[in-house]
């Protein structure tokens, strides 16, 4: 099988002022083309040549890990952005997240501090427990919740280069940007799948 750099789900300039085209380009086209690249090579006349993306993520590690679960996430990653403002959680995915962490603004705060607390490059992610409960979780590197007996709902990439070039170190603006172009459509989807809604 071989993979490919699935289309942005929106326009190269449809982010900005929150995230720069000279940041999605580099992060885009060529950090996520480079993971796709590197892990076509690595599986060529592998046990892993014929497997989806997924099965690959919860049965390889090393560098096949690392190649295809920054694949994933950077996908999913891609999903939970949008240039439309308008968006709100789905009335399901409020009630949940007030349940849980008591407002939407709240969650946010908390998942910014999370991602803050995150030492080093890694992901910060909304997942639902098999307890049907939202909870925020950190990964390091290219660590996912697909090895994990959570579900993904949200993500936020928070190696440097989601954010260098727009806002140098300062990984605290980068997460002030993420939550304006947050794409609860997609996150709200997510949810109901989860839940079977």
């Amino acid at each position: 099988m071989t993979f490919k750099l699935a289309p942005l789900p929106f326009a190269r300039d449809e982010l900005k002022p929150y995230i720069s085209e000279q940041t999605l380009s580099f992060h885009y086209d060529k950090h996520h083309q480079t993971y796709v690249t590197k892990l076509n090579d690595l599986i060529v006349n592998s046990k892993y040549a014929d497997k989806t993306l997924e099965e690959i993520i919860k049965s390889s590690t090393g560098v096949i890990f690392n190649n295809a679960a920054q694949v994933w996430n950077h996908s999913f990653y891609w999903q939970c952005l949008s240039g439309d403002k308008s968006q709100q959680p789905s009335k399901n995915l409020t009630a949940a997240i007030e349940q849980e962490f008591g407002s939407v603004e709240n969650m946010l705060l908390e998942l910014k501090k999370m991602a803050l607390a995150n030492f080093g490059s890694g992901w910060t992610w909304l997942v639902v427990t098999p307890s049907k409960k939202l909870k925020l979780v950190n990964t390091s590197n290219a660590a996912c919740p697909l090895t994990t007996d959570a579900e993904a709902i949200l993500t936020c990439d928070i190696w440097e280069h989601a954010y260098y070039l727009d806002t140098q170190n300062n990984r605290a603006a980068y997460l002030d940007n993420f939550c304006h172009i947050i794409c609860w459509d997609f996150v709200s989807a997510n949810y109901n799948k989860v839940m079977k809604i």
